[in-house]
């Protein structure tokens, strides 16, 4: 006999006569029961044909039932275990037979959905990207999309589900990237995020089944792919080096390193960094993840090692380091608990957030519309009126060499890029004081003094 079932039913029905249970169907829900057991033990279930079972009736729990304890507050009625209120069986029972009614076994959807659960939980975003990372070693350009991946998207997105990451989420990054003046950046940026997503999809082992990526179009997006041609003037370069080169305080060691906010300099570790991109031209990351390991005080060498280094052909790359930048790297701090130059957690990581830096050097200096990577093409172009070879300039920045010159031309050219790196720190000089640039004739006598 069939009653509409109600919680004072349910709570009146103790137990059955011992070693046998009774179900009780409900009238509001086709096939729904509540089975008692000579324990006392309440149950709901759905008795019906089941796709895996079409032949005969069988008899599935939906789930125990849930009766609060007295007095119990609402918000402490959360701990269920699974066991549901009288309302709850029957939404459930209602979506079962909604499934069965389209072929579905309930059981098999339940453990597909379950599994995606699992699959989205331990899917973050950080585990995707560094299991493709991890996956692609031999990608041409890892050392970049390691580097844009967690400097853009990681730090954002780290601990949230992939599939979680919305179009309109991606799209305010490329334009934070965007409106900071790095175009080309952006593409790459929207390009290797991408290429995530397409391959997480595609390995059919995280969950994904879409890209948040996909609708979004980069000329759209970020606008032609144009290259950055911005050089710092000389007037612009000197404010730029004023406020990095502002006095400073080596912290004590293992002790959170802070800049000043206050002074009226840069402070460290962004100052050094700053004056060592003008210095040496490298890239940022280049320098602020400089190890003391890389560091060869006697033969006045950095060598940055190829996973570090960014394009298609990964090689180390040495960095002769002329008297300026010398002094600067003998100058700096250093960490007991870590071998890391330019740190704010003791030599533990090196600093890799330029934004606020990049803030703060634009209110002092009174520069702007400019990136930390103009600063390389600036000393790229002043490398080109010092009495220096083309090719040996080019290698003082790590750009490859064309054709076959790079595979039979092993030579480390090392005196060669010391020499062109010591004349820019002359002519630097010049450019720091308040007198016009030193001349040809000052570099020439530089380099006469020089030579044996």
């Amino acid at each position: 006999m069939k009653l509409v079932l109600t919680d004072r039913f349910i709570k009146a029905k103790k137990k059955t006569a011992k070693g046998q249970s009774t179900d009780f169907p409900d009238a509001l829900v086709p096939g729904m029961a509540l089975r008692v057991t000579h324990t006392g033990h309440k149950t709901f279930v759905l008795i019906a044909r089941y796709p895996s079972k079409p032949k005969n009736p069988t008899r599935r729990a939906l789930g125990t039932y849930y009766e609060p304890p007295e007095n119990l507050p609402v918000e402490e009625q959360t701990n269920r275990h699974g066991a549901l209120t009288l309302a709850e069986a029957r939404g459930k029972a209602r979506e079962w037979l909604d499934l069965i009614g389209r072929g579905v076994d309930p059981r098999i959807d339940d453990s597909r959905q379950k599994a995606a659960e699992r699959r989205k939980a331990v899917s973050t975003f950080k585990v995707i990207a560094e299991a493709y990372l991890d996956r692609h070693k031999d990608l041409a350009k890892h050392g970049e999309a390691k580097r844009i991946l967690d400097a853009e998207f990681i730090k954002h997105w780290g601990d949230r589900p992939a599939a979680d990451i919305l179009p309109e989420e991606v799209a305010d990054v490329i334009r934070t990237i965007v409106n900071r003046g790095a175009t080309y950046q952006a593409h790459n940026s929207l390009g290797h995020l991408r290429r995530v997503y397409n391959w997480a999809i595609g390995t059919h082992e995280f969950g994904l089944v879409s890209s948040p990526v996909s609708a979004l179009k980069p000329k759209d997006l970020i606008g032609g792919k144009r290259p950055r041609i911005r050089v710092l003037t000389d007037d612009e370069l000197r404010a730029v080096w004023k406020v990095a080169a502002g006095k400073w305080t080596a912290p004590k060691d293992d002790k959170r390193v802070r800049a000043d906010k206050n002074a009226e300099d840069l402070g460290y570790p962004y100052g050094p960094i700053v004056r060592l991109l003008i210095l040496t031209g490298q890239r940022e990351n280049e320098i602020a993840g400089i190890s003391w390991s890389e560091i060869d005080f006697e033969a006045k060498l950095l060598t940055i090692p190829a996973s570090r280094m960014k394009g298609k052909d990964l090689r180390t790359h040495e960095v002769p380091l002329a008297p300026d930048a010398l002094a600067l790297l003998k100058s700096l701090p250093r960490f007991s608990k870590g071998d890391y130059v330019f740190t704010t957690t003791a030599g533990k990581k090196p600093v890799n957030g330029f934004s606020k830096a990049k803030e703060r050097v634009d209110r002092l200096s009174g520069v702007t519309g400019w990136v930390f990577h103009d600063l390389r093409r600036t000393m790229r172009t002043h490398l080109s009126a010092l009495p220096v070879q083309d090719m040996v300039r080019e290698l003082v920045i790590a750009h490859v060499q064309p054709g076959l010159h790079k595979v039979y031309d092993q030579h480390s050219y090392r005196d060669e890029k010391r020499e062109c790196l010591t004349l820019w720190e002359v002519k630097l000089r010049g450019m720091l004081k308040p007198k016009p640039p030193t001349d040809v004739a000052d570099i020439e006598a530089e380099r006469a003094r020089r030579l044996p």
